[in-house]
Order: structure tokens, then C-alpha cells, then sequence
């Protein structure tokens, strides 16, 4: 497991989005399913893709505030200051001086 960028985690959320036409709705339906209920819709791919970006911010956003531990993706989790923290002794030594 790694820790890596808010950039770089978003970016391995969106190498497991999925994209659907709904021809019905005359839209394409764009998922996050790591994130759950991460989802949005836009006319065409290049505009779903667009939102579920803002989606997937807007809901790792939320999460952090509401003090949630973001899952892990593909064996790579969010790098917060809690977890480098909880990762290294004298951080967290040095936090309570």
C-alpha cells in the first residue's frame, strides 16, 4: 500500500469510473464505485467526466471534514496528515510538545 496525492488519488478513482449511455435520457452516467453514491451525468463523456471529477472532489471533501477514512484503491490510500501521524512516532510526539 502507498500513499499518494489528493491529485494523484483522484486520479486512480477515475481509472475505475464507468461510463454509460442512457439513450432513454440522452445522457452518459458517470460512476465512481469505490466512492459510494459518487455519481453524476453530462450530455456527452467529456462533460460526465468533468462532473464526476467535481463529484469525486466534493465527496473525498466532505468525507475528510466529517473526519471519514477515505477507502483504498488499488492498494493506494489518500496521504492526510493523520496518517503520517499515526505513521511516524515522532511527528506525533513533536505534535503534543
Amino acid at each position: 500500500m502507498s500513499y499518494v496525492s489528493f491529485k494523484d488519488y483522484v486520479k486512480e478513482i477515475l481509472r475505475t469510473a464507468e461510463y454509460t449511455r442512457d439513450d432513454d435520457l440522452g445522457c452518459v452516467v458517470a460512476i465512481a464505485p469505490a466512492l459510494q453514491g459518487c455519481m453524476t451525468q453530462g450530455e456527452n463523456f467529456e462533460e460526465a467526466r468533468d462532473l464526476l471529477i467535481d463529484a469525486i472532489d466534493l465527496w473525498i471533501t466532505v468525507g475528510l471534514r466529517e473526519g471519514e477514512k477515505m477507502p483504498t484503491i488499488n492498494g493506494i490510500e489518500l496521504a492526510t496528515a493523520s496518517e503520517r501521524l499515526e505513521r511516524d512516532p515522532t511527528l506525533e510526539a513533536s505534535a503534543h510538545a
